[in-house]
């Protein structure tokens, strides 16, 4: 089961990002920038791993790494690898001062809203020949990919679904979760009237990060974030306005609220004040923990409800290789052992992070899971926004936007209109 410090971690290492990225998004690439030392890897040699590897990786996965590592050097016996654990909310920075100093590690972990930064600043080298693409989820292979170049791996993955309480959702007369959006409006007003619920469902009403519970219905509606060669932004859109209105309904229909306090989603949960909300993973255990055995035969998920598709947001890490190594080859070893199955499903024993590699979801303790198959189901379709150097600066524009529309009764046309105005503005960076 997901523990709640795996909650804690990606809350504070999403707020880090944001309050990071943001003061050098729209730098770009100077021409002072470090273009590394070598040229790219486009092979890796056969035999062990050996010499010299340091590696970065932040939070819990610093802190869990080097047994992994453990497992490596046994089958690369000549090989010595140095894990350094970073906090999250310092590593945007030291990763930022090493690229300018010519510092960095060897590989590391990698957020994935920081690769179009990376990239641009000339850091990474491009993954070279020999890696199984097709093994990887699809969505998060697109986040390992900035101008058409990939760069580095996906390591680990989450996406967000519809969680709901079994128990409440029989008081309502739900009986199957909603596949449409029809179905899933249906369920909230049944948990509202009939099942006692304030609220059918927690839905953020704009703040930091309420983008990434916006965008699966727009997505799901066939919006684009971009233009397909990610110059330009696509907010003020037909289907953009369609997912807006619709989540802009749940609130004018009093099926969600504005009124909630914050950081309360797993008490309102356990005490059926809201039954439903949209999270991720690590969820799971956090509610399971403050419930206790009477709620965990009740808690259920289901994939986001679909109007043209069903289209979830995917975030997680990915491993990269940096273009100024010294031991590229042996680096490359690395990322090739960690994005194999048989890896992967030894790290989610470890750390509970979920694999990027889709048949590593096959070992027991995924697949026996009573939750966990179901976001590797909503893996197959999950999006990513573009790796892009300014995300995070449109993306708190659109924050803004989103909460005037929620609170304010902002009409979905002006909200997308205005957060194009302002992506415009800032620019992809490209």
């Amino acid at each position: 089961m997901i523990t709640h410090s795996i909650r804690r971690r990606l809350v504070i290492g999403s707020a880090a990002i944001t309050a990071t990225a943001l003061a050098l998004a729209g730098c770009g690439r100077s021409e002072d920038a470090p273009t590394g030392g070598s040229q790219a890897t486009t092979t890796v040699s056969e035999g062990p791993a050996t010499g010299n590897l340091t590696v970065w990786a932040m939070g819990t996965e610093g802190e869990n790494l080097p047994k992994l590592m453990e497992q490596f050097q046994q089958a690369n016996p000549d090989v010595k690898v140095t894990v350094t654990p970073i906090p999250w909310d310092a590593a945007h920075n030291k990763f930022t001062t090493a690229i300018t100093a010519q510092t960095l590690p060897d590989a590391a972990m990698v957020g994935t809203t920081w690769m179009g930064e990376f990239a641009d600043l000339g850091a990474l080298d491009p993954t070279p020949a020999g890696f199984d693409n097709a093994a990887f989820y699809p969505g998060a292979l697109d986040t390992t990919k900035v101008g058409g170049t990939q760069y580095g791996v996906p390591w680990y993955v989450e996406t967000r679904l519809v969680y709901y309480r079994k128990d409440l959702a029989a008081k309502a007369g739900v009986s199957t979760p909603p596949t449409d959006w029809d179905g899933l409006k249906a369920m909230a007003k049944a948990m509202k009237e009939k099942a006692g619920a304030k609220y059918g469902i927690n839905l953020q009403p704009g703040g930091s990060g309420s983008w990434q519970t916006v965008m699966p219905f727009a997505w799901s509606a066939g919006a684009n974030l971009t233009t397909d060669d990610q110059k330009e932004f696509t907010f003020d859109t037909p289907e953009m306005q369609e997912g807006l209105k619709y989540y802009q309904s749940f609130f004018t229909e009093k099926l969600a609220g504005t009124d909630l306090p914050p950081n309360q989603t797993e008490a309102q949960f356990v005490n059926g004040q809201v039954p439903m909300f949209i999270s991720g993973p690590w969820m799971a255990g956090s509610v399971a923990k403050l419930g206790g055995d009477a709620i965990k035969p009740n808690i259920g998920v289901f994939e986001i409800p679909k109007n043209k598709t069903s289209t979830s947001f995917v975030g997680g890490s990915n491993f990269v290789v940096f273009k100024n190594s010294k031991n590229k080859d042996s680096a490359w070893k690395l990322v090739k052992f960690l994005s194999d199955a048989k890896t992967q499903a030894a790290w989610f024993k470890m750390s509970s992070d979920l694999p990027a590699v889709k048949s590593a979801w096959e070992d027991p303790s995924i697949a026996s899971d009573p939750l966990l198959p179901v976001f590797g189901k909503q893996l197959e379709s999950a999006k990513a926004p573009p790796a892009i150097v300014n995300w995070e600066q449109v993306a708190t524009a659109f924050d803004t936007e989103i909460e005037k529309m929620a609170k304010a009764g902002q009409s979905p046309a002006d909200t997308a209109k205005a957060t194009q105005t302002k992506a415009t503005a800032i620019g992809t960076g490209s």
